[in-house]
């Protein structure tokens, strides 16, 4: 067993297999890829990375199944007939899913994912950083997973990506995908605490350990179906959750500098695709492409970039002469709001930068409800919206902001408020 040091869960154990996966220059290569893209143009300390972040969401998955299995072990072995064997392989698997979960990451994380191709026979339909996870996964992985003489119980990566799309083969048991990607995964719980660290904010905390401690199994009676859920007296600490998401959402990943910076970034590397590659995508998630896909990382992108290679908006990020905010409509926009940003962007086009709008943005709020159980294992649930008047009142983001050239940004903003004052 090998220990790593981090500063969010303390230790996070690793065992010789999962080390020989860390060792793979895929998954090192997510230490050149950072977790919060430009946002350190902002808050100067957010240089970490998805290869922690990946560290971290294993950790945590490993604690959400362990308290699980503890909390239900009568109903996980009375009612879905486990073995303690089969409960072990099933914390691998979920241990493989969240250390790989983030393996098909672009440069700059979720900024250059607009530049991924459509899917095939799709006009609007593009691939996900998923899509090139399970691909590497399939391809890359499959001879560190399927044929690893630590595979004592025959786990394959087709498994492993089972978890990260459609879920387990066995629909019965597909719940334990929730863990990776749900409605209280793995993947939030870690980048929450690090994200907020990092940036330096108190916005993101929550109550990990009440969660830990309370999560269940719920059982759907209409659809049969089973999920993770929170024990009824732990719905306090999901409404943090909740709440650590909204606050981080609204203060740092849509901060509307480091929004700014997502456009330059996803735009410079558009222009060093279309100079290195010819094209202004990626390749599809391909066998045949992924050495191309992953030698781009964020390392490539800012070399390229200090040689004055990335254009326009590779100048603007060297010299952080980023795009200005000269208009935005409120978090949740009246008819009338939605009307004067209709007339402002059509008075004003040919001078507009670009529009960014949070229901673009690839972190949403508003589109979830934690499942809370009255009892251990029981039929007898309700959503988090009934426990909490905040998380019942919350509504997506939909505020839209208009931005232009640096260098403009005094005149326009002036004349965009003359220009209110007339409508």
């Amino acid at each position: 067993m090998y220990y790593i040091r981090d500063p969010i869960h303390g230790f996070i154990e690793i065992n010789e297999w999962e080390k020989t996966i860390i060792n793979q220059p895929e998954f090192q290569r997510l230490r050149r890829i950072k977790q919060l893209s430009l946002s350190n143009m902002v808050y100067p300390a957010t240089n970490h990375t998805r290869f922690e972040h990946s560290l971290g969401v294993m950790h945590v998955a490993t604690q959400m199944f362990d308290n699980i299995v503890k909390n239900e072990m009568d109903f996980l072995k009375n009612k879905l007939n486990y073995t303690e064997s089969g409960l072990e392989r099933e914390r691998i698997l979920i241990r493989l899913a969240g250390l790989l979960h983030d393996i098909g990451h672009p440069p700059f994380s979720h900024a250059a994912e607009e530049l991924m191709p459509l899917k095939p026979d799709s006009v609007k339909d593009h691939y996900e950083h998923e899509d090139y996870s399970t691909a590497i996964i399939k391809n890359k992985f499959r001879r560190y997973i399927d044929e690893s003489k630590f595979n004592d119980l025959k786990i394959t990566a087709d498994e492993v990506c089972d978890l990260l799309t459609k879920g387990p083969t066995s629909s019965e048991r597909a719940f334990w995908r929730h863990l990776i990607s749900g409605q209280l995964d793995a993947d939030r719980a870690d980048y929450l605490l690090r994200d907020s660290y990092h940036a330096g904010v108190n916005y993101g905390r929550y109550d990990l350990k009440r969660i830990l401690r309370t999560l269940t199994v719920i059982n759907e009676p209409e659809t049969d179906n089973f999920s993770i859920g929170i024990n009824k007296s732990g719905w306090h600490a999901a409404e943090g959750l909740i709440i650590a998401r909204y606050q981080m959402f609204t203060q740092v990943y849509f901060h509307h500098t480091r929004r700014a910076y997502d456009n330059h970034i996803s735009e410079a590397i558009k222009t060093l695709l279309e100079s290195e590659t010819k094209r202004s995508t990626f390749l599809p998630p391909t066998e045949k492409n992924l050495d191309e896909y992953l030698d781009w990382d964020d390392w490539k992108v800012g070399g390229l970039i200090k040689e004055g290679k990335a254009g326009l908006h590779g100048e603007i990020i060297l010299n952080r002469q980023h795009y200005r905010r000269v208009y935005e409509t409120k978090e949740v926009p009246s008819v009338g709001d939605l009307k004067e940003f209709e007339a402002i962007s059509g008075e004003f086009k040919d001078r507009i930068g670009f529009i960014d709008t949070a229901e673009k943005s690839w972190y949403k709020v508003g589109d979830e409800d934690i499942l809370i159980s009255e009892e251990k294992s029981d039929s007898k649930y309700a959503p988090l919206s009934q426990y909490s008047s905040i998380v019942r009142n919350l509504v997506p983001n939909k505020q839209i902001r208009i931005y232009v050239p640096y260098e403009n940004r005094e005149k326009i903003k002036e004349q965009i408020e003359k220009y209110r004052e007339e409508i």
